[in-house]
């Protein structure tokens, strides 16, 4: 028998095209696996029951030596809620991060109904969900518009559109949101977001759903009401585990696992009996106990203690494979095409911008207020007084447009690559989404720039006419690349920066650079080192460009437009422009090699 490749198919956890399938093969196709028995397959459709043998997982940072987790052990049954807690920098988030494949533990086993999770990785990722602590949504979207997109992304390429959007009604009936439906998402209590990403997660029924500090910042009715809902998902067939620092619904959970400092086990239990074993009335006596008495052995005492032996060790399902070396995870696959994937991320992308009526109007208003700005110094002719300075706000319009329209649009949406990227998404067709999207917006304001500024403006050059095209037209093309690139450039510092907060600051400073290497405020040419530096400032080609197409050197006679590259040439016009090209693309491969960093350590394998 043989199988062939349709949407992912996986011959013993492993992708396929074409392979011979041999008796006791595993052949898995989404949710479903067969296995071949004689000469027939027999199927096993997943139904969310699954249980999950944690084997002594440990991380080590800093070459081996700090332990972020300490041979930690656990088994979750079907149809557990699983909590997880423990004072600040027990290993919580280094947990999750283990169990859900994002950054694999140096040492142990994660057995998924017996199957190791990081090495049928590939395979079993779709049927595991994880909502991070903040929120992975759109918040300007309506609810059933963000859910319908991410059921794009995520569903099959062949999963026809009347079957996706009606997953997408069944969890928000699922999840009580039918009433919030057409809300946008910003507009939601914080309760009510924290089911939208919850619902998000479970368009592909995922058998293993994980949240990270799911109850965070929530009053304590709403604490309850998001704990509440969990305790229903593991009725409905999931297994839960959930990272929360709240102790107030403890008692909706089937099994507590508690961190001490290093990583751990202090304890592993039903909830109830969890404080009388600490010897605590309250929690934060136990978790007062655990920062002071830091030389305590808590996961001796646990390990020699009865319950121990009768809620891990004596409930452990699977064969122990001991502590060796974690196998790299097999690579993921796409769930689309990488043209449909691109499709749906760009008109997710123009939805979001459209529906932030602030963004829209900085939008619409910048190129106009710069355009009036450059028309107010040019007069009705460029002259000798007003070339240069006309010149220079055109590029510095360009710049503030396109670098502002990019320069928050990656680390804004940070934590929402992260979880997409794990579950298929391709960075090259992210990246080409903000490209094309932001692109367009930035072409069209710097033409809007340009013919505010300079429409119907004498640009005194030669003949009136420009080095290949009409004046005004080259001039608009250079200021529509020098803004394109600056949006490049604002893509780059917002893959580069941590928090979306520093953005602002580095944009004046990108400003500031990009005018004082320009050319037009200071003499570049044959001064050493400066004019080097200032080949890599897309400002410096699109003013040499529009310097050569009015020939700025003849109208503004001196050392400062004596400039080569400003000579009013085809062929320095042409590599004034080409060098902006250049530019751009150097810096979209920086963009998508700088997201690296930000992604799941399993995706970087």
């Amino acid at each position: 028998m043989c199988i062939r490749d349709s949407n992912g198919t996986y011959l013993n956890g492993l992708r396929v095209q074409r392979a011979p399938v041999l008796p006791g093969d595993i052949v898995g196709i989404g949710h479903s696996a067969f296995c071949l028995v004689g000469d027939q397959l027999q199927e096993f459709v997943d139904t969310g029951e699954i249980s999950l043998d944690v084997q002594d997982l440990s991380v080590r940072v800093d070459k081996g030596r700090k332990t972020l987790l300490d041979d930690v052990s656990f088994p979750v049954g079907a149809k557990c809620l699983l909590a997880v807690v423990g004072p600040s920098g027990a290993g919580k988030s280094t947990l999750l991060n283990a169990l859900t494949g994002l950054r694999p533990a140096d040492r142990g086993t994660v057995l998924y109904d017996g199957r190791d999770l990081y090495r049928d990785y590939a395979e079993l990722r779709a049927r595991i969900g994880l909502v991070p602590q903040d929120d992975i949504l759109h918040a300007q979207l309506t609810v059933r518009r963000a859910l319908r997109y991410a059921a794009e992304l995520r569903f099959p390429g062949d999963t026809a559109r009347a079957e996706r959007h009606a997953r997408v009604d069944e969890v928000i009936g699922e999840l009580g949101l039918e009433q919030r439906a057409g809300q946008p998402i910003h507009s939601l209590s914080g309760g009510q977001r924290k089911r939208v990403s919850v619902a998000l997660e479970l368009l592909t029924k995922p058998s293993l759903l994980f949240l990270d500090e799911p109850t965070s910042g929530l009053d304590p009715g709403m604490d309850r009401s998001v704990m509440t809902m969990l305790r229903g998902l593991a009725d409905d067939g999931r297994t839960v585990i959930v990272v929360t620092h709240s102790v107030l619904s403890l008692d909706v959970c089937d099994r507590l696992l508690v961190l001490a400092p290093g990583g751990r086990t202090a304890w592993y239990g039903p909830p109830q009996e969890s404080l009388r074993y600490f010897g605590f009335a309250q929690w934060p006596e136990a978790f007062e106990a655990f920062e002071n008495d830091r030389g305590r052995d808590w996961a001796g005492q646990y390990r020699s203690s009865s319950q121990y032996r009768q809620y891990i060790a004596a409930a452990t399902e699977q064969p122990r494979l001991g502590a060796a070396q974690a196998p790299a995870p097999a690579p993921v696959p796409q769930s689309q095409s990488w043209g449909a994937q691109l499709w749906t991320l760009v008109r997710r992308y123009a939805a979001a911008l459209t529906a932030d009526r602030t963004f829209l109007a900085i939008m619409v208003a910048l190129p106009f207020v710069m355009g009036a700005m450059a028309r107010a110094l040019a007069g009705n002719k460029l002259t000798p007084d007003t070339a240069i300075n006309a010149l220079l706000i055109l590029s510095v319009g360009g710049v503030l447009t396109g670098s502002a329209n990019a320069v928050r649009e990656l680390v804004k949406e940070r934590v929402i690559y992260r979880r997409e990227r794990a579950v298929g998404l391709s960075r090259s067709a992210y990246v080409m989404s903000k490209i094309l999207v932001l692109g367009l917006i930035t072409v069209v304001q710097a033409i809007v720039l340009t013919i505010v500024g300079l429409g119907g403006v004498n640009t005194s050059a030669p003949g009136g006419k420009g080095v290949l095209l009409p004046p005004l037209a080259e001039i608009a093309l250079a200021v529509a690349l020098l803004s394109f690139t600056s949006m490049m450039l604002g893509l780059l510092i917002s893959a580069l920066v941590r928090k979306e907060e520093v953005t602002m600051p580095l944009l004046v400073l990108l400003t500031i650079v990009q005018v004082v290497f320009c050319g037009a405020l200071l003499g570049l040419h044959g001064v050493p080192v400066l004019e080097e530096l200032a080949w890599l400032v897309p400002a410096r080609w699109a003013v040499a460009a529009m310097s050569g197409t009015i020939d700025l050197g003849r109208i503004v006679p001196g050392k400062l437009t004596s400039d080569p590259l400003f000579a009013h040439a085809s062929g320095t016009w042409l590599l004034d422009m080409a060098m902006l090209v250049v530019l751009s693309v150097a810096l979209a491969l920086l963009v998508a090699r700088l997201l690296r960093r930000h992604e799941p350590v399993v995706m970087r394998k």
